[in-house]
């Protein structure tokens, strides 16, 4: 047993007995079906914090040879599966973190010559009684060994991507990289499954496909992966039980990562949340940005004020609550490549800073957590009109509460007329202000757009959650040179109320409308009476 080579079983031991430990075993099954086939290399990349190191602990500790740990996964849903004992402790295995070689080196070679020399060291201490052809060759001191022992190794990687946030611009560095990689993996019959994880795909460099072999399940196409890494509503529903915690504020706060995946033909959307943010608001009882504690906001900072036609104003459509098309394909894969707007966006959706929707190809804000964290990047940019609206939202609010129809409807004004994005023509684009204008509102309420309701949609609906009931529900109905009458008459005609016969609050019905001529919005509330 050595520090590279079957490093043993302590890291994921100490997962286990951790308060809250999420069963993710049954990725072992899906590992177990590509080894020693021509699909065993997979790369697997997820924002920071989403259990990526904690599978590779997992997997080490089941697969390397050096250690019995029946008794770890004995009780785990993994030894239900047919190949459970096929592999269970079977190979020798290789796991870095590629980060600790990185931090101490000054260059990509430096840190390539350590990392030979590592693995070196833990090889010839194991196996110092065979004869190696080249015993400073890594790659042929695993042949010699391979060919001696018939055991293969599984290799994993994590953190593989360090060096392209590092090295962000060094074409050469990234080069040399990815061409030892390919070396040291692709092709070589020592390796039974080649396991990589880390923030970002594999790197694209045109024709130069250092690493092809491996197949890749990212944030924006997940596939059968995409249960393993992540906490899946059904687990966080079990822990909020567990710890008496408000599920409906969990998901408020940390819901919105939407992973599609097909099974069996059919098609499954996993809802996924932040395991580091749902441990830390079950233990602590409170609810608060802890996933983005873990990096500075500095970093959102640096990409949403890149100077790209289009995506000041996505970034403000989204704070709004709507969808932004984007194409991922020109996405470079790396954190200095954009051609546009699309890559930029493509980016942050493999950070965690957006949510991307498959079968409409668009991307949005996935929660509160996140949201907050946008805003905090704003608040120190040349932004102050996003900034003025946000701030403003808590009284806007306010002023809905009051029924004051005049503060609304001065309020949306401000909104519309100092955001030049917001400059709109239909009911859709009137959405979007009206969203931004109330912003607030996520404070206290599950926002809606577009709630079946009786006999048609109701354009927005502000639900309290359970933990703020003393606030009222709203209907707001929209029109688009119209009057605001006609709206709440809307709301009335169509039974839009039906949704919320259940709820049991004051419930307001807003009306708004947009007037072409006069470019000022007109507002009616009234408080619905139940009958």
């Amino acid at each position: 047993m050595g520090s590279y080579l079957n490093p043993g079983s302590a890291s994921f031991r100490n997962s286990l007995r951790s308060k809250i430990y999420v069963d993710k075993s049954e990725l072992i099954a899906r590992t177990n079906e590509l080894i020693c086939t021509e699909q065993r290399y997979v790369c697997v990349s997820r924002p920071r914090r989403f259990g990526k190191s904690m599978a590779a602990n997992m997997l080490a500790s089941y697969y390397e040879k050096e250690e019995n740990s029946d008794d770890l996964f004995g009780g785990l849903r993994i030894s239900r599966a047919i190949t459970y004992r096929d592999h269970l402790n079977q190979y020798d295995v290789i796991k870095i973190n590629m980060q600790e070689f990185l931090s101490v080196t000054n260059s990509v070679d430096e840190m390539l010559g350590r990392l030979k020399r590592y693995l070196l060291f833990d090889l010839l201490d194991a196996y110092g009684n065979l004869h190696f052809r080249d015993s400073e060759d890594l790659i042929q001191v695993m042949k010699d060994i391979f060919a001696k022992t018939k055991c293969p190794f599984v290799i994993l990687i994590d953190e593989w991507d360090c060096l392209f946030r590092e090295y962000k611009k060094d074409r050469e560095a990234q080069k040399k990289y990815l061409d030892f990689l390919r070396v040291w993996l692709k092709d070589q019959d020592y390796v039974a499954l080649a396991y990589m994880t880390g923030i970002l795909p594999i790197k694209k460099y045109g024709s130069h496909s250092a690493l092809n072999m491996f197949t890749e399940y990212s944030m924006t196409n997940p596939r059968e992966m995409a249960e393993f890494f992540g906490f899946t509503e059904d687990e966080v529903k079990m822990l909020c039980a567990r710890y008496k915690r408000s599920f409906e504020e969990t998901k408020a706060w940390y819901d919105g990562y939407e992973l599609i995946t097909v099974e069996e033909n059919q098609k499954k959307i996993y809802s996924m949340y932040s395991p580091k943010s749902v441990v830390d608001a079950m233990l602590s009882g409170v609810f608060d940005n802890y996933w983005n504690q873990t990096e500075t906001y500095e970093a959102l900072k640096t990409y949403i004020r890149l100077n790209y036609d289009g995506l000041k104003d996505s970034v403000i459509k989204m704070l709004g609550g709507d969808k932004v098309q984007i194409n991922t394909g020109t996405f470079s894969n790396d954190m200095a490549t954009f051609q546009g707007k699309d890559d930029v966006l493509t980016l942050l959706v493999h950070l965690g800073y957006l949510s991307y929707h498959w079968p409409d190809k668009t991307v949005y804000i996935p929660n509160k957590e996140v949201s907050q964290e946008y805003i905090n990047a704003i608040s120190t940019m040349e932004w102050p009109e996003v900034i003025d609206s946000v701030e403003n939202s808590r009284k806007l609010l306010e002023a809905l509460w009051r029924m004051d129809s005049d503060t609304v409807a001065k309020g949306i004004d401000k909104v519309h007329q100092e955001v030049s994005i917001l400059q709109y023509n239909d009911e859709n684009s009137l959405s979007c202000t009206i969203n931004l204008a109330f912003y607030f509102a996520r404070e206290y309420y599950t926002v809606i757009r577009e709630l079946p309701s009786g006999k048609g949609f109701a354009d927005i609906c502000f639900l309290p959650r359970k933990l703020h009931l003393d606030k009222p529900a709203a209907i707001i109905e929209l029109k688009w040179n119209k009057n605001a009458s006609g709206a709440i008459a809307q709301i009335k005609r169509q039974q839009y109320s039906e949704v919320l016969k259940d709820y049991h609050g004051d419930l307001l019905l807003a009306g708004i409308n947009y007037d072409k001529k006069t470019k000022l919005h007109e507002c009616v509330i009234e408080k619905f009476q139940k009958y």
